[in-house]
């Protein structure tokens, strides 16, 4: 079979190997144009570039994927299925229509729910117990076409958004496959959406600070659903900190200290591995600080370093 790839992330990586692995034809390797990176501000290529070049298959990186230049080498290359994970850019009618087997996405969730850019952030944000990887085939909505195959996974209550992605991507890439034999067989009956969906959109700045106010569990959550990328921040004495690892808590509250809601983001005591703070309801316990422009480290270094006091607040800027 004569497939296109077209992807950008590490999360798409895996699914490109396992293309190549299993003896598919991948004719050429879309993905998003060399984008600065890094202090110097270097071109860099992405991940799916740097693998491609290494299985020494052809690359094609066009600014737009509906310009008329990409959509002819794309009708030139006549592939019978095309392959979307993670690309970056939305696939014009014109281009859906080309491959005969139709275009096939990977996506990071149980569709209909967490359609969207960021599917994996919001499910670990919002504290689901459960997410998954569903293959479809691609139509002009935002990850609305036809389901063919979902694969579910549990999500620990600890874990990270970067645990559940690297687990994730290679669950995408066993579902590819099994889902392309699928349909070379015949035996995949594509599925409609219906029911209640839900959007996973870009993150934005807004999204990434700590409202003492909220809840333990929701604190706790927001900031392993934003680890590893961008990080959940706060700030302490004016100083912006971001804050990379947490769990909640049960401890008794000092009578000497307000109770619980009245002065969220206090920290009332150390702990053998953090720094216990008050919450609009419960208590968590902070494991990880990074200060802005240094390592990250635990917190109880960063709050003796600088000589920290209990009944101190973070959120205060």
């Amino acid at each position: 079979m004569r497939l296109v790839f077209m992807g950008t992330p590490e999360f798409a990586v895996p699914c490109l190997q396992a293309l190549q692995e299993k003896g598919y034809q991948v004719i050429r390797v879309f993905t998003q144009p060399d984008r600065p990176a890094g202090r110097g501000k270097k071109l860099k290529g992405s991940p799916v570039k740097s693998i491609a070049e290494s299985l020494k298959l052809p690359v094609y990186q066009p600014e737009k994927i509906k310009s008329p230049e990409a959509i002819k080498v794309l009708k030139n290359l006549q592939p019978e299925c095309i392959v979307v994970v993670a690309y970056g850019q939305i696939l014009s009618k014109e281009i859906l229509e080309i491959p005969r087997l139709g275009c096939i996405n990977v996506h990071a969730s149980l569709l209909p729910q967490y359609r969207g850019a960021a599917p994996i952030h919001w499910a670990v944000t919002n504290g689901e117990t459960k997410t998954g990887v569903t293959t479809m085939l691609m139509d002009e909505g935002l990850d609305t076409g036809d389901m063919l195959l979902k694969a579910e996974y549990e999500i620990a209550e600890d874990a990270t958004t970067g645990e559940v992605h690297d687990v994730l991507s290679h669950l995408g890439a066993d579902l590819l496959i099994s889902t392309i034999r699928g349909l070379e067989e015949g035996n995949i009956k594509p599925v409609p959406q219906s029911g209640e969906f839900s959007y996973a959109p870009l993150l934005k700045r807004e999204h990434e600070q700590i409202e003492w106010s909220w809840e333990a569990n929701k604190i706790h959550n927001r900031i392993r659903g934003l680890n590893p990328w961008p990080g959940a921040f706060t700030f302490f004495r004016d100083e912006q900190v971001k804050i990379w690892q947490s769990r909640t808590m049960q401890i008794e509250v000092n009578e000497s200290y307000p109770s619980q809601g009245e002065v969220g983001g206090q920290i009332i005591s150390l702990t053998e591995r953090g720094l216990a703070v008050l919450t609009g309801k419960g208590l968590v316990e902070i494991l990880e600080i990074q200060p802005a422009g240094k390592k990250r480290m635990s917190s109880r270094d960063f709050f003796n370093g600088r000589r920290g006091e209990l009944g101190e607040v973070f959120g205060k800027s």
